[in-house]
């Protein structure tokens, strides 16, 4: 055998991976045929080499290129073509190459019968220069079988590219594209990006380092836009290429970056909530706790774990533990309100929503999660509700709900039996509220609670079913809602008994009154008789001129007298009378009757009256009344016992305190600026001590040997039963001043009606 030179070595060698290269680029068969002919040609053994294809058309064997010779034109057709297909086969069996000599053996041989007999498989035939040169045959065809076999693992390889659904590339050692597959070319489409873009950006070091370790690398991700791409590089050793496959994991990534995003939310959740979020075993048993089981229960988490969830719990909510069990079997989920343990021993108020997380093909219960939130505070709140809503309805006064169009949405069981009204019965407030007191409510009452918050007033109440109105005191509250709606409620005592008790009070003031009327007239006999003597004793001596002037019947000047004299008789007698019907008005026992008075005359009298007696001590009382004061309305006979009182005090201050000496009492009347007659008594006694002024209207305080300490109380109650006042105040000079206010008319007539 002759030894090929390195040249034409390398130059067959060139031909193979021409041949290869069409191959792999899946070329047309008759390039690939002819690069096939070239390399067998390019054996320094082979003379001739040709390859026939068979041509349906023209139902015949023709050769692949024009510069193959007809080799077998000159044989005789003796031999059929099934019988050269036969031997043919059977040569074939036992080696890859048929023979020349064992073809040329068959007799009758046709190259035409050579062809058909050939049909479908087409043939390689070779001719060698020198017989001896077989040997060079058999390396050919070994040769050409590991093209073969390399050419088919190459188109099964790129069969295998074409075929994958992923997007997948070769690329050389360098990192250059060798071939890429239809899924990567619509996905360079899709993104409209460059092949460099998707992949990694150390694309070329993975692939060295893929070679180079003889090992897969799998999941390296690479990202463009919105597209995520995890890339796997194989290694193809034999070929020095790599085979990188991609997978769009966009999807994938994005729904586990969602996922883990939730998972650190929820962590976040459970770290800052202020509810107890815990996970548990079916019976309870604590597995896990958020941090705010330390805020709630004083538990760290760590100390939660292992902990059974029964020991928590109350001893009357255990039961509950059992039924939340149960309905999360059943149910899935369930919803309970208990009390919680705390690590300091007192309770706390949880409500509690649990679900159960079942197994998947069993659908038992192998987890529960819990969330519980501390109500303490609703429950106590509620708890707080009820029992204002207990001392609502047990409530004795009136209790009243109204929406701002007045009409009761509500009421006690006070207020309806008083109202005679049914428990669910609807009705407007007008409805049991007197015309004016309504009027007042309107006009005066909302707005002041919506400006204060609370409005109260002196009412009659009408019930429903025709039954007598009675007072009441009501008391108006104005709340604002959530929203900031209005609503009220109204509060009322019937006031019926003390209406009764202050008309027995009043009763028993004037028997009071009247009592000291009776002793006022014992001290006032003397003055009386005193004053009843003078004009009595002035009618006698009188009566006396006149008898004797009459007895001398001399001149017409006599009788002149005697007419001066009966006239002065007349005068003094209905000055007497006057006295004795006054006399006889202090002393009998009236009911109040309240009219209009001149302040002047009714001043006047009570000084008249005491006249007489602050003369005798050397007491000269002055008044200072202005001519156009309004009029009072109050009872003339009670008022004047007032003055009476008022005047005899600083009359007996001046007296005690000057025993000898003449002293003043004024006696003053003004309109204030409040719009009351002011009536002012002032003395020049002692004045007594501070601290004592006050009590000076105490009953039955006094500081007179022989008083009884009820003038000055009485007198108070009767100003105040006017609807004024009376106080008292020091000078500086030494006495006091009684100031007696009391209303105009108008304003008094409110204030009695009040009262009444």
């Amino acid at each position: 055998m002759d030894i090929e030179c390195p040249v034409a070595a390398e130059k067959r060698a060139d031909k193979m991976l021409e041949f290869l290269r069409l191959q792999r680029s899946a070329a047309a068969p008759t390039l690939c045929l002819a690069a096939l002919e070239n390399y067998c040609l390019a054996s320094p053994a082979v003379q001739q080499a040709a390859y026939y294809v068979w041509q349906p058309e023209q139902s015949d064997y023709l050769p692949v290129t024009n510069q193959a010779p007809q080799l077998l034109e000159d044989y005789a057709p003796d031999l059929s073509a099934a019988e050269l297909r036969q031997q043919l086969l059977n040569a074939a069996a036992t080696s890859n190459q048929a023979p020349q000599s064992e073809c040329l053996e068959a007799k009758g041989w046709l190259l035409q019968r050579f062809e058909f007999a050939a049909f479908g498989e087409g043939l390689l035939v070779i001719q060698l220069g020198q017989p001896e040169q077989r040997q060079w045959l058999q390396g050919l065809v070994a040769s050409l079988v590991a093209a073969q076999q390399a050419s088919e693992q190459l188109l099964q390889q790129q069969c295998d590219l074409v075929k994958d659904p992923q997007p997948s590339l070769r690329v050389l050692a360098s990192g250059e594209l060798a071939e890429q597959n239809v899924a990567l070319q619509g996905l360079l489409t899709q993104t409209q990006a460059e092949l460099a873009q998707l992949l990694p950006s150390n694309h070329c070091a993975l692939v060295r380092s893929s070679l180079l370790q003889e090992r897969a690398i799998e999941e390296v991700e690479s990202s463009y836009q919105d597209t995520i791409l995890h890339w796997t590089y194989i290694p193809i050793l034999d070929q020095q290429q790599v085979l990188v496959r991609g997978k769009d994991v966009s999807q994938t990534v994005k729904v586990n970056r969602e996922a883990a995003q939730a998972w650190r939310l929820y962590r976040l959740i459970t770290e800052n909530s202020m509810d107890l979020i815990s996970r548990h075993a079916p019976d309870g048993c604590f597995i896990d706790a958020s941090p705010a089981s330390w805020s709630l229960l004083g538990y760290w988490p760590e100390e939660m774990r292992g902990m059974q969830g029964l020991s928590l719990f109350h001893p009357d909510d255990a039961a509950q533990m059992h039924s939340a069990y149960n309905a999360l079997s059943q149910q899935g989920y369930y919803t309970m309100t208990w009390r919680a343990r705390h690590r300091e021993g007192h309770y706390v108020w949880f409500e509690t929503a649990s679900r159960a997380i079942r197994e998947t093909y069993t659908g038992s219960v192998v987890e529960i999660v819990s969330i519980s939130r501390d109500i303490t505070r609703r429950v106590l709140i509620e708890e707080h509700r009820q029992r204002l809503a207990e001392v609502v309805q047990a409530n004795t006064d009136l209790i009243l709900f109204l929406a701002p169009d007045g009409w009761v949405s509500g009421a006690n069981p006070s207020a309806q039996k008083a109202l005679q009204v049914a428990a669910e019965q609807t009705f407007a407030i007008k409805q049991v509220l007197a015309a004016e007191d309504y009027q007042r409510l309107r006009t005066l009452g909302w707005q002041q609670a919506e400006t204060t918050g609370v409005w109260s007033a002196e009412v009659r109440l009408q019930p429903l079913q025709g039954r007598t109105s009675f007072p009441a005191s009501l008391v108006l509250l104005a709340h604002r809602g959530r929203t900031g709606e209005r609503y009220y409620s109204l509060v009322a005592r019937d006031m019926t008994e003390r209406e009764r008790h202050e008309v027995a009070q009043r009763k028993h003031q004037e028997e009071l009154a009247h009592t000291a009327r009776l002793i006022t007239l014992g001290e006032l006999t003397s003055g009386i008789a005193h004053e009843m003597n003078q004009p009595l004793a002035a009618i006698m001596n009188y009566a006396n001129a006149s008898l004797r002037y009459l007895q001398q019947a001399a001149a017409d000047e006599s009788l002149a007298k005697v007419t001066q004299g009966l006239q002065r008789i007349n005068e003094h007698a209905q000055h007497a009378a006057e006295v004795i019907k006054q006399l006889r008005a202090l002393l009998r026992k009236e009911p109040r009757r309240l009219q209009a008075l001149s302040v002047q005359q009714v001043v006047h009298e009570a000084v008249r009256l005491c006249q007489w007696q602050a003369g005798s001590w050397l007491i000269s009382i002055t008044t200072e009344l202005p001519e156009q004061l309004p009029a009072i309305y109050a009872d003339r006979v009670l008022l004047e016992q007032v003055l009476l009182n008022l005047i005899r005090n600083a009359m007996e201050a001046n007296h005690q305190a000057l025993p000898n000496s003449a002293s003043e009492i004024q006696v003053r009347a003004s309109l204030t600026e409040q719009q009351q007659i002011m009536i002012q008594v002032s003395d020049q006694g002692g004045g007594g001590q501070q601290a004592n002024l006050e009590q000076l209207f105490t009953p039955f305080y006094t500081e007179k040997k022989d008083g009884l300490g009820l003038g000055l109380s009485m007198s108070r109650s009767i100003v105040e039963g006017f609807g004024g006042e009376l106080n008292v105040q020091r000078l500086n000079s030494g006495g006091l001043m009684f100031s007696c206010c009391l209303p105009l008319r108008e304003k008094a007539t409110t204030a009695s009606l009040l009262t009444k």
